[in-house]
């Protein structure tokens, strides 16, 4: 999942969709799909049950374990995606924010719609448009929650209070473990701890809770096109413990078994490009189910807007060039708002093909 701060002045293919999900599944199995969410010819889903995806102990890493970072860097670079446990969120908080963000979608439509996305804008209570005239089966709200300067004041100061008092605290929860791993994640790649603050501190932070109604024809509809984020970092919360996460390992999609309690992490574009390609994003989708409804709290880091996205200076040489080229995190947005979202294609666009530069447009 990857988020913006910005706004797209291209409403017809930025804008929300017309539909609530949520007050279309009311009707029944008898519904009809409405047209701008049936998508033919997806790819094929998992079909079969794997080994587990990595877990990774946080206060192993913490005391400084040497084979968990170890782990941490492998996993990086063969998985892009992993669980951790021990994370030090108390599961009085976890509770409580599955109680609130239930709550928040329990809540009337008229209540929710208080918070739409407002045309030409990323942020809000919705469903965007993929770029292709299609949309997912699901209903979001996204906001922008770093710097706080960049909170819209329409959207998080007025959330409900309880809503927004548990948010502030698991927010701040997770500024401190994603932190940590940017920065051991830099340690496992030997760059300079300052190298990778710069990169990250004070930069974008986005919130978005998801709510995945059943449907009664899912061969129908996508929860979740397949993509990688574009962020440094994603963490995934699962909030009432209902599946539906795959994710594409070795050409093949693959379901994703959740932990109780543990935090998702997956490896976003910008620290695959960062590292010049040692560490991988991961490719995901979420699939819809027939029966059940799920819900989920994903959050998002990138750098700060003075950054540049490119391999860090501290791994390219002479011995090994860079492979994706440097931009500067404004272009980077605009670039990624112009094209289709499927797959892993920005992170093709920002390759360097055979010693020369995509052109920025």
């Amino acid at each position: 999942m990857g988020s913006s701060s910005g706004t797209k002045d291209d409403s017809s293919t930025f804008g929300p969709s017309p539909i609530n999900v949520q007050e279309l599944v009311k009707g029944g199995p008898s519904i009809s799909i409405p047209p701008q969410y049936i998508r033919l010819n997806q790819e094929p889903s998992a079909s079969f049950s794997v080994t587990p995806t990595p877990t990774i102990d946080m206060s192993c890493l913490l005391s400084e374990d040497d084979l968990e970072l170890h782990k941490l860097h492998s996993t990086c670079r063969d998985w892009g995606i992993f669980q951790v446990v021990n994370h030090g969120v108390s599961s009085t908080l976890l509770e409580k924010l599955n109680h609130e963000v239930e709550g928040f979608y329990r809540l009337p439509l008229e209540e929710k719609m208080k918070y739409r996305i407002r045309e030409g804008e990323m942020e809000g209570f919705g469903t965007r448009c993929r770029g292709d005239g299609k949309y997912d089966w699901v209903d979001t709200f996204n906001i922008v929650t770093n710097p706080v300067r960049k909170r819209r004041p329409h959207l998080f100061p007025l959330l409900p209070p309880s809503l927004r008092s548990t948010l502030e605290c698991y927010l701040s929860e997770l500024q401190r473990i994603a932190a940590t791993l940017i920065c051991l994640m830099g340690k496992a790649l030997k760059i300079d701890e300052k190298e990778m603050t710069e990169l990250f501190d004070d930069g974008l932070q986005a919130v978005r809770m998801a709510c995945y109604p059943p449907c009664p024809k899912p061969e129908l509809v996508m929860a979740l096109t397949p993509h990688s984020d574009i962020t440094l970092l994603t963490i995934l919360h699962q909030v009432n413990g209902v599946d539906g996460l795959q994710v594409k390992k070795d050409g093949h999609w693959l379901p994703f078994n959740f932990i109780p309690d543990a935090l998702v992490v997956n490896v976003g574009d910008i620290f695959q490009i960062f590292s010049n390609g040692v560490y991988h994003s991961i490719e995901h989708m979420v699939s819809t189910s027939r029966e059940k409804e799920r819900m989920t709290v994903t959050f998002t880091v990138l750098p700060n807007s003075k950054a540049d996205v490119g391999p860090s200076p501290s791994l390219v040489n002479d011995d090994n060039p860079p492979l994706f080229r440097t931009v500067g995190m404004e272009q980077y947005f605009n670039d990624f708002f112009t094209r289709k979202l499927y797959g892993k294609t920005y992170l093709d666009h920002m390759r360097i093909q055979n010693g020369h530069q995509h052109s920025s447009t």
